[in-house]
């Protein structure tokens, strides 16, 4: 971190040696920076902090005054260090909930700043089902998560889109009929259930309901063999073991777009690894 009190610790030595070519060299500045920082500070505080005459360098009356607040600045900016660490010495652990999909194709991007800038921060990593997300965040089992996030969060959570995929419908790549008339596979619940039903419901239709597996993989191993027609995020598909087995079909109209955010507690903004995780991941 950059020392804004430079000029302080400068004055202090000087205030105390009373010699210019001490201050300089213990200090390691020039003669004519120290010069140019006494100027500065006399001029900022329209009154002349040493008196220069042949008898050598005194404080002024306003010298000594001014060394007062000096030291009472520094010992509370030293305070405040101490109960704010400077965020480049931050240690702990940091527990990140993602979906299989997101670990893989978001995490190693969205927190390479994050371990890049906190190598002493531990990153305690769970996967699951991303309909858990954010019920995980909510009852404190993580203190970040990645997956899909709802138009609206609940007031004590803020998130930031990190990635927008589209929703596909996906079958069997060896399967006879097209398959957009069913049987489906759909998530059991969540927000791919939720975009689903409201496709279904502007298509005017009742989706014939093969399965309701947990989690997209699951989905896409029983699409794989022959069960129905699924509904999945493109992202989910791009990254699946199965997905040569795995034909997108064409739909009109087209679901919803789909967004992948991060997601904190609110209050947890006030934590310097929360705090520290949420500002390095500004860009995305």
């Amino acid at each position: 971190m950059r020392d804004d009190h430079r000029e302080l610790r400068l004055f202090l030595h000087l205030a105390q040696s009373l010699n210019f070519g001490r201050t300089s060299l213990d200090c390691h500045v020039s003669p004519a920076t120290l010069t140019r920082t006494v100027q500065r500070l006399e001029a900022g505080l329209g009154r002349r902090l040493f008196d220069r005459g042949p008898r050598g360098v005194s404080l002024t009356a306003e010298g000594h005054r001014f060394r007062e607040y000096a030291v009472r600045a520094l010992e509370l900016w030293q305070a405040y260090r101490d109960d704010h660490p400077d965020p480049a010495e931050l240690v702990g652990q940091l527990s990140v909930f993602a979906t299989v999909t997101a670990c893989q194709a978001l995490l190693p991007d969205l927190l390479a700043p994050f371990r890049t800038a906190h190598p002493q921060v531990r990153l305690d990593l769970r996967t699951g089902d991303a309909a858990a997300a954010l019920a995980r965040l909510d009852e404190g089992e993580a203190d970040v998560t990645v997956a899909g996030i709802p138009a609206r969060l609940p007031e004590p959570l803020v998130g930031r889109t990190v990635a927008v995929t589209d929703l596909v419908l996906v079958t069997a790549r060896d399967r006879p009929d097209p398959g957009l008339d069913g049987p489906f596979v759909l998530p059991q619940r969540g927000l791919v259930r939720e975009a689903a039903d409201r496709w279904f419901r502007a298509r005017g239709t009742v989706p014939d309901l093969a399965c309701e597996p947990d989690g997209h993989e699951a989905l896409l191993a029983l699409v794989a063999l022959g069960c129905g027609t699924g509904m999945v995020p493109r992202i989910v598909l791009e990254h699946s073991a199965v997905q040569d087995r795995i034909a997108v079909l064409p739909a009109d109209p087209a679901p919803e777009p789909f967004p992948i955010g991060l997601c904190i507690r609110r209050a947890d903004l006030r934590r310097p690894l929360v705090a520290a995780l949420w500002s390095l991941t500004a860009r995305w």
